[in-house]
């Protein structure tokens, strides 16, 4: 079936967004978080929980600029958990398994803190990876290119930088696309998206009117990441981060996170507000690389991401721009 186009069918612009998890989808809303799975048994499983602040937002979540990092912070540490959750339901009686002597010390050591601490280590783990991955990793593959080049200035070492890091990542993402596990991640993120476009597109939420929707979005995920490793091109170059040390250059990028996170996020968010000639623009390589992140859903899978999207919508409709 052709997908509609989104710019075209799209009613309003909702800022309801979400995530991808095992076996299910979680949308996050003004005020509510939830998190719909298909369990072993074929029955959706959902759970609903409030975000909302009885103070109002923090100021450092509302300022365009500063927002951005806290923002992504809060979403990693909130998909985190989710995707533990999520993984956790698939678990069966069948699955038990007689506990080894290092579980049980954990177990022991740890009691309910356990998922948490896992958590906890995964994300430092995961954190350090990126940083070695498209922080540390593309300076020394630069210091190679310069050696068989000879010197090269500033600024077309920050593009080379630059380049070397989104080709890193659009090559990771196409490579777990392989994985059957990841590839089915994939069609749940797409579920998600379709969903979410059939909600702005103002029809009712069924997987027969979901199936008609885009599975692209400019305010996902992908995209920012991608706004993220081009736009540190810039920032690198106009705040003359040093070559002359690999680990002091890359302490002024880490530095420097913040900011180039602010301006992406501010970026993501006007793409996701606005359609006109600049969001498209912006939002081209974002949506032309979800064409890997994403993958047609099944109607299961859509059922899973309506479950979640409707547990997110306020009442009262505050969630359009």
């Amino acid at each position: 079936m052709a997908e509609s186009n989104t710019n075209n069918s799209c009613r309003f612009k909702t800022k309801i967004g979400g995530q991808a998890v095992i076996e299910g989808v979680m949308m996050r809303g003004p005020q509510k978080m939830a998190m719909a799975c298909r369990l072993p048994d074929g029955t959706i499983d959902i759970d609903e929980w409030d975000i909302g602040s009885k103070n109002g937002t923090p100021w450092y979540r509302k300022t365009p600029f500063v927002r951005g990092i806290f923002n992504f912070i809060t979403s990693m540490i909130d998909g985190y958990k989710c995707l533990s959750k999520s993984a956790d339901k698939q678990m069966t009686d069948d699955d038990d398994e007689e506990p080894s002597k290092f579980e049980k010390w954990l177990d022991d050591k740890f009691g309910d803190k356990l998922m948490p601490v896992i958590t906890t280590f995964s994300m430092i783990i995961g954190v350090l990876l990126a940083v070695g991955l498209f922080v540390y990793f593309p300076v020394i593959i630069v210091g190679l290119i310069e050696k068989l080049t000879g010197e090269l200035g500033s600024v077309p070492k920050n593009i080379i930088e630059g380049l070397i890091k989104i080709a890193i990542f659009i090559g990771y993402t196409a490579l777990t696309s392989k994985m059957p596990d990841i590839a089915e991640t994939y069609e749940y993120h797409g579920a998600e998206h379709k969903t979410i476009a059939c909600y702005e597109g103002g029809e009712e939420l069924t997987p027969e009117n979901v199936k008609k929707y885009t599975r692209f979005h400019p305010r996902c995920g992908t995209s920012f990441i991608f706004l993220v490793l081009f736009i540190s091109i810039f920032v690198t170059s106009v705040f003359g981060v040093p070559w002359d040390s690999k680990l002091l250059r890359v302490g002024f990028k880490l530095l420097l996170i913040p900011i180039v996170t602010g301006i992406a996020y501010e970026a993501i968010m006007i793409a996701g507000k606005f359609d006109n000639v600049f969001t498209r623009i912006i939002s081209a390589p974002g949506l032309w690389i979800q064409r890997i992140t994403t993958s047609e859903p099944t109607t299961e899978e859509i059922e899973c991401a309506i479950a979640a999207m409707k547990a997110v919508i306020p009442e009262d409709g505050e969630d359009k721009w």
